[in-house]
């Protein structure tokens, strides 16, 4: 559960690539530098793309292959996307980008270990004017992601298209699917003591009342009382998004109801007892910090769970009950109980894991189980989240093979989906470049562009 907002992580490992190829050059070097091209807006300097293949070199990625004619051409596009997300005034706020750069700072000097260090990397004389770079690097690389988010953002296809899509790949070249297995699991928690529970809630109201009335600061608090690894390390912050949900809903409704400042009173997930601070809302998106506090289990509360889940594996070989039912019936797991205990890959939000791709912990669990075959009673155990006990079972196999349109549905139409938003950016890139201002420099007319930039 705790872990970084996927769409920020995301964001930022793009964005860190992209910084190396553009700021790792002193600006105390002053040189002629020649336009390369011009894509309405925004001049490309020779030296753009030179910096690029420098800098992937000098971080280890292969340039072998890749062609200044390819960079250029990417950059153009990148160019071409920002452009048209500010004349069709797609909203960006300059607060939004300046609460990037300081995480990208922060990402930097935790990664080098110092703002002098992050300074000295990048040759760059001062923090002023490095954040000034880097907030002109981050816009023009988010109106970009936004142009194409939007494009994309209204295309749909229809069980026709995904039929037609299948059938225009020639028999030869049907992609392979690796082998995939359906799995579902019963979970029973021990019972936490009402003494327990009180215990962990007044010890977070303390910590509380200690911040609000005391002024403690909740990172410090975080940093030393927190059970949640993901965040402890950093005062407990996250940053969450409305529209990329990936915490428990508990948690998001706590989040999203809180103002700045704010801090909640303890509530309960599944992962324990928390208190949370909004630190900053950005629109969708809020910077939050929290502490987890995590009941502890007795002896006799985790002897009374193992008997109750051995039971119940009894009563299933037995015939007495089903494996979905008894999942429905007595599994403590909200979120696959209702499904007869079928397991959602938070991967592709279907019921398959690919065994190649599989989360090492739950393939070391199921790896020797034959189909249908229940595992012994399992005592899972994790830094974040209060023991409990679990029963596997292997409900369906899918043996590597060549993709079949009624059993490969849903993967065929990610693929045919995807298909279908590429030819859609492709018609959007043909036009915009021939209504757009574009002048590339005469030295790069030998270029095999996979676009017409030269207006041919």
């Amino acid at each position: 559960m705790m872990h970084l907002n996927q769409g920020n992580m995301r964001f930022l490992n793009s964005l860190f690539l992209v910084l190396i190829f553009q700021i790792s050059f002193s600006q105390e070097k002053i040189k002629i530098d020649g336009i390369s091209s011009v894509v309405g807006d925004f001049i490309i300097l020779d030296s753009d793309i030179d910096k690029v293949l420098i800098d992937m070199e000098s971080q280890g990625i292969t340039t072998r292959g890749i062609s200044k004619c390819q960079l250029l051409g990417k950059l153009m596009e990148d160019k071409l996307y920002a452009h048209h997300a500010i004349q069709d005034s797609l909203e960006l706020s300059d607060n939004e980008i300046y609460d990037y750069v300081d995480r990208q700072l922060e990402y930097f000097t935790e990664q080098l270990g110092g703002i002098e260090k992050v300074l000295e990397f990048y040759k760059k004389r001062d923090e002023i004017s490095f954040r000034d770079e880097l907030f002109e690097i981050n816009k023009t690389q988010r109106l970009s992601e936004m142009m194409q988010e939007s494009i994309v953002e209204k295309v749909e296809i229809t069980p026709e298209e995904v039929r037609q899509f299948f059938q225009s790949i020639p028999v030869i070249d049907l992609p392979i699917f690796g082998t995939e297995l359906e799995i579902a699991q019963i979970v029973i928690e021990p019972k936490v003591s009402e003494e327990e529970n009180q215990r962990i809630v007044d010890q977070l109201k303390l910590f509380r009342e200690d911040i609000l009335e005391g002024g403690m600061s909740f990172a410090s608090k975080a940093l030393l009382y927190s059970q949640d690894p993901g965040s402890r390390s950093k005062g407990g912050k996250y940053t969450l998004n409305r529209k990329k949900p990936r915490m428990t809903k508990e948690f998001r409704d706590v989040a999203f109801s809180l103002r700045e400042g704010e801090i909640s009173q303890p509530f309960k997930t599944d992962f324990g007892w928390h208190i949370l601070a909004v630190d900053k809302i950005r629109g969708q998106e809020i910077d939050i910090r929290h502490i987890l506090l995590i009941p502890k289990i007795s002896d006799d509360e985790l002897r009374s769970a193992k008997e109750k889940i051995d039971n119940l594996r009894e009563r299933i070989s037995d015939g007495e009950i089903t494996f979905s039912d008894a999942a429905l019936r007595f599994s403590d797991e909200r979120e696959t109980r209702l499904n007869g205990g079928v397991l959602i890959n938070p991967s592709t939000n279907d019921t398959r894991f690919e065994l190649t791709k599989m989360d090492p912990l739950l393939y070391s669990q199921v790896k020797d189980l034959d189909d249908n075959q229940m595992s012994m009673p399992l005592l899972e155990n994790s830094d974040n989240s209060v023991s409990k006990y679990k029963i596997l079972k292997i409900t369906n196999r899918f043996d590597e093979h060549k993709a079949d349109f009624s059993k490969d549905y849903v993967k065929i139409k990610e693929l045919a989906l995807t298909d279908k938003q590429l030819k859609t950016i492709k018609k959007w890139m043909e036009e915009k470049i021939q209504e757009t201002y574009v002048n590339v420099n005469s030295d790069s007319s030998y270029c095999d562009f996979a676009y017409n930039w030269m207006k041919e």
